[in-house]
């Protein structure tokens, strides 16, 4: 039997990345765009954001339905831009978040540009009135200029632990085994199998 889920994002790069990982690690379930309306996202924290955008996209179309919420947090920032990454500038646009932020840490140097993607992807049940919430966590640092043409948000200006390249210069097939979303998916498994 297979399962059709809606994924609550208009941001089709997740999209994609949500279609491509999920292709490696399951089968049975497909995941689809949502494109109702979206709803405020004043949760507190990356679950409560994700919670909301999943409900919202359950209510809409009656079906199961996922959200993520994911954003970078630098730890000398005390956590920040965290939940509010996707609009750091003030603007949704990548490229000035990711200026902004390089902006914020230029005099900061390499030992303290420590950093972390973060993940939670929310699985909503209108039928059953399930709701779950599996994360993940992705370390690394801040870089001091961006590199990489793959990705999106602030991958460009990310170095995962253990790496000397940016997110963005990981080949979408590497990332997607080792990112915070591909984590959090990989705890969300189970809680979709039991769907």
């Amino acid at each position: 039997m297979t399962l059709h889920v809606v994924l609550a994002s208009h941001n089709a790069h997740k999209v994609a990345e949500f279609q491509r990982i999920l292709a490696r690690d399951v089968t049975g379930i497909i995941i689809e765009a949502f494109d109702g309306p979206e709803p405020v996202e004043d949760g507190a924290s990356f679950d409560e954001n994700a919670l909301i955008k999943a409900r919202a996209a359950a209510a809409h179309t009656g079906r199961v339905a996922l959200a993520d919420d994911s954003g970078i947090s630098v730890d000398i920032m005390g956590g920040a831009p965290g939940i509010f990454s996707a609009r750091w500038s003030g603007t949704r646009e990548d490229a000035a978040n990711r200026r902004l932020l390089l902006a914020q840490l230029a005099d900061i140097d390499d030992p303290n540009r420590a950093a972390r993607f973060h993940c939670a992807i929310a699985i909503v049940d209108p039928v059953s009135g399930t709701e779950n919430v599996a994360r993940g966590e992705w370390p690394g640092r801040v870089a001091h200029a961006e590199s990489g043409e793959n990705g999106f948000g602030y991958d460009s200006i990310f170095i995962p632990e253990g790496l000397s390249v940016s997110s963005a210069e990981l080949a979408p097939e590497h990332k997607n085994e080792i990112s915070h979303r591909a984590r959090a998916f990989q705890a969300a498994v189970p809680l979709l199998q039991a769907l």
